[in-house]
């Protein structure tokens, strides 16, 4: 444990999304997610350790590397501030020179098997029936969506639980976009009694309404998850209670000192941390030791060409196992990590448009999925209706959609046809 770290290296991988969710996730403008940094710590007892950066998905980029060279792995290996990657990297090699798995460093092991979800971008209900059909034989049981003003989420949850086994649950993600209480409660409601394989549903308005959130869970059954801190934990016990669980996501020493105070209420939580294989092995190591984490692990793993390991990730019954060799106790794929490794990622897609398609023959046209984003966050349209649905157009070569696409640009466009 006296070694001291001699190098720290980094470089960037392109790993392209499967091609069955490639273009929904463009669409989505998530397609940056697959830009992903390697860091490789090397120490002077020959042990080399591991780490994983999503470099557009993260809450942390790696820097300061100058700062670990000399110093002992297990005396940086709680500092956040370092990045996800290199610390990852400082805790796979901390465990492989103690011979312990990466839990041992962080707690009491608690549990062998850890829940985990598949996990996908929103995408239009077809899509999403898919991805459902895909999770079940993959052995999931459980996936989380992200529902949206832009597709028929009754739809959408139709397909999926006609296509899943009885026990399979969903996690619905609205990232508020129902905006407030007084939209969101007749919708839950609804969808709560008439698909009971919702299990979660995770911010349907606006994290920082208080008062809302705590009036919302009073008037629904379906358990509520806040991502952890966006309302103060003294402020919502002293409200009596604005959700019924957290998200929980970050650096190590983060989610460990957010995972105890779950613990100490009794309230169960998820982690979400999205990355390939290595970032979900990390994931499992954390849950073991966390009492709380009883809701499944959310990761994208899956969606990815190739999980950087020799091997997959074996998920049985909605579960996978907390990997038990020294450090992060996963072996990375040198031909894989070789194809993908680029000097510069490159996330040029085609011209294309957006368009939302409502009941009615009223139509809008967006350049991107930020307009929609700010566009349906500030209440320009409904946030639910039946039949919405959207489409993403490619560039016919035509002045029309030249020019429209330059009037969308400027301004989401509004057409009845």
């Amino acid at each position: 444990m006296t070694a001291k770290v001699t190098n720290v290296e980094s470089f960037l991988l392109h790993v392209p999304f499967v091609e069955r969710v490639r273009r929904e996730m463009e669409r989505a403008g998530v397609h940056t997610w697959s830009e992903l940094e390697i860091t490789r710590v090397e120490t002077d007892a020959g042990i080399v350790g591991w780490g994983e950066t999503i470099q557009n998905y993260t809450w942390g980029r790696v820097q300061a590397q100058e700062r670990v060279i000399g110093r002992t792995p297990a005396s940086l290996m709680w500092d956040d501030s370092l990045g996800a990657g290199l610390q990852m990297a400082l805790l796979d090699a901390t465990g492989k020179l103690a011979g312990v798995p990466a839990y041992q460093l962080l707690g009491r092991k608690i549990r062998d098997w850890c829940a985990i979800s598949f996990w996908d971008h929103d995408m239009s209900p077809e899509k999403y029936e898919i991805e459902a059909k895909t999770a079940v034989g993959l052995g999931y049981d459980c996936i989380k969506i992200k529902t949206r003003p832009w597709f028929d989420v009754r739809e959408t949850i139709r397909r999926i639980s006609d296509v899943t086994p009885d026990h399979f649950r969903i996690d619905a993600d609205w990232n508020a976009f129902l905006n407030n209480a007084s939209n969101a409660i007749p919708l839950l409601r609804e969808l709560e009694s008439t698909f009971p394989k919702i299990k979660i549903f995770e911010d349907p308005i606006p994290r920082h309404d208080a008062s809302g959130n705590h009036f919302m869970r009073s008037q629904i059954e379906t358990a509520i998850a806040h991502h952890y801190g966006s309302i103060g934990t003294r402020q919502g016990l002293e409200l009596g209670g604005v959700c019924d669980g957290w998200v929980l996501g970050g650096g190590i020493s983060n989610i460990m000192r957010q995972g105890h105070t779950a613990e100490s209420l009794d309230m169960p939580f998820f982690l979400q941390m999205v990355g390939a294989a290595p970032t979900t092995a990390l994931s499992l190591h954390l849950s073991a030791v966390l009492p709380m984490a009883q809701w499944p692990t959310i990761t994208c793993h899956e969606l990815y060409e190739h999980s950087l390991l020799k091997e997959r990730m074996p998920v049985l019954g909605g579960h996978a196992r907390v990997p038990e060799e020294p450090g992060l106790g996963i072996e990375l794929d040198d031909a894989a990590l070789s194809k993908y490794r680029v000097e510069k990622a490159d996330h040029s897609v085609p011209k294309r448009l957006i368009k939302v398609c409502r009941p009615g023959g009223v139509n809008i046209y967006f350049a991107n999925s930020g307009q929609k984003w700010e566009f349906y966050g500030k209440g320009n349209q409904p946030v639910d209706e039946w039949g919405c649905s959207t489409e993403y157009l490619d560039d016919d070569g035509t002045s029309d959609f030249g020019e429209l696409l330059e009037r969308a640009a400027q301004s989401p466009v509004i057409t009845a046809e």
